[in-house]
């Protein structure tokens, strides 16, 4: 029985049976037919036995991939590419709330998993170049709880949204009147050839900057009229209107541009050329507001559309060196759902439509930009001073401290284009170029603002009827 107490041995180590067989009774009626003395080894070989019952009841190790933006552990595939639970939200949100992001380091930030919510631009930018999809979002395994929810959504606005909208609207109607001056003018001469060594002619020159503090003018009371905008900090005031003013005045050129000749005709009524507006300092800067002036003809706006853009464009959370962006960004919602619904109601079989209108705030940032830096290239080109609230609308508060202390000004360090008394008088008093403008001045703005100090860091706004 030597051979048969190994067996038990091997049974009772390996199987872990619940009782010992040492201690079960003997019995000549127990076979074990198929057990001989030759096919039972002495030693058992457990590497040919099964698991023991512990292991058996857990599942091999998972094995992780990497997040394919980050590094992170990856939950799946998401969106197109194998990534981890953080960057598809983020990149989900990304997109549905069609979120802008700015970069301060070159847009050259290295994402990881320790970095990666250090610059928001850097990871959407990444999250594009490993394969993420727009149209994976779209589609993901929500859209049908999605669209049932937008089904059953009411394209009702409730009383303070439709109160928020014709507010704006007013405003918008106020500072960009739809009908200009009839009969419009036009400049008759065509461009002197440039005499400066640069690319601009000093008469255009004056046009275009005569026309660009007016509209800059108009960009500033219509921020004023918006519900909520003189309730924010001085600081967050001057901080939108520096970011947005560009690209309101670049969206209301675009809703001027000629598609056929390529001219645009401003408020006054006076019509300048495509010619006459790269010579006068837009450079090659018009071509790239013509080919976004087309894109927004196509979208076919009406007012309304455009006044809740240029609202949205302005009161934007987003913006780098905010004192109280969240109070911004709930002041922006009621912008966005009444610009959604509205436009909902006007383009009941464009399902797209809003979406589409709203991706234009992308194209004019960029050209905002573009714009940013052509004024700071004219002022060192041009033999002739910039306009002072043309130049403070593109500058930092650094330059223009900077400049200030040059001149020996006894401004404050923050240059408000709301309020600036010096800025008000400025374009107040220019003169009309031609006879023909001269006969129909155009009142820069119904309202003349001071600028009260109480103190180097502290500002308030009166504003005299």
């Amino acid at each position: 029985m030597e051979n048969f107490a190994d067996f038990q041995g091997a049974v009772s180590n390996n199987l872990h049976v619940g009782m010992n067989l040492n201690d079960m009774p003997m019995c000549s009626t127990v076979n074990f037919p198929s057990v001989t003395t030759t096919s039972i080894p002495t030693t058992p070989d457990t590497n040919s036995l099964p698991p023991s019952s512990p292991d058996e009841s857990t599942p091999p190790p998972r094995i992780y991939k990497p997040c394919f933006v980050c590094q992170d552990k990856s939950s799946g595939y998401h969106y197109g590419v194998s990534s981890c639970e953080g960057c598809k939200g983020f990149f989900r949100r990304s997109i549905q709330k069609n979120m802008q992001y700015t970069c301060h380091r070159e847009q050259k930030c290295v994402i990881n998993k320790v970095t990666r919510n250090r610059c928001q631009y850097c990871r959407l930018m990444k999250c594009f170049d490993v394969g993420m999809s727009k149209e994976c979002v779209r589609n993901d395994r929500n859209k049908k709880r999605k669209a049932k929810h937008e089904v059953t959504e009411s394209l009702e606005m409730n009383t303070e949204m439709e109160h928020i909208m014709d507010i704006v609207i007013k405003a918008h109607i106020e500072t960009f009147p739809k009908d200009t001056p009839k009969p419009g003018f036009k400049v008759a001469a065509d461009p002197l050839v440039p005499k400066t060594g640069s690319d601009t002619d000093l008469l255009m020159f004056q046009y275009v900057t005569d026309m660009s503090s007016r509209a800059i003018i108009m960009v500033v009371e219509f921020a004023k009229k918006l519900p909520g905008f003189l309730q924010l900090t001085t600081p967050d005031q001057i901080t939108l209107l520096k970011a947005a003013c560009l690209e309101i005045m670049v969206l209301r050129i675009s809703y001027r541009f000629n598609r056929d000749d390529g001219s645009v005709t401003f408020t006054s009524g006076l019509t300048l050329s495509n010619k006459q507006l790269k010579t006068g300092g837009f450079g090659t800067l018009m071509d790239t507001i013509g080919q976004f002036a087309q894109q927004i003809s196509s979208l076919n706006l009406d007012d309304t559309e455009l006044a809740l853009l240029s609202a949205i464009c302005l009161i934007s959370g987003d913006r780098s060196g905010l004192e109280e962006p969240l109070k911004i960004e709930k002041m922006q919602e009621p912008l966005l759902e009444a610009l959604r619904i509205y436009v909902r109601r006007r383009r009941p079989t464009e399902p797209h439509a809003f979406a589409k209108i709203l991706m234009k705030i992308t194209d004019l940032r960029s050209i905002s930009v573009k714009g940013a830096e052509r004024v700071l290239h004219l002022k060192l080109q041009i033999p002739v001073d910039m306009p002072q609230i043309i130049q403070e609308m593109v500058e930092s508060d650094e330059e223009s401290t900077e400049n200030d202390d040059e001149k020996g000004s006894a401004t404050t360090s923050v240059p408000s284009p709301v309020t600036s008394t010096k800025q008000t008088a400025k374009i107040s008093s220019l003169e009309p170029i031609d006879t023909p403008i001269k006969k129909e001045p155009v009142s820069p703005t119904p309202t003349q603002t001071t600028q009260t100090l109480n103190s180097p860091k502290e500002q308030t706004f009166e504003t005299s009827t």
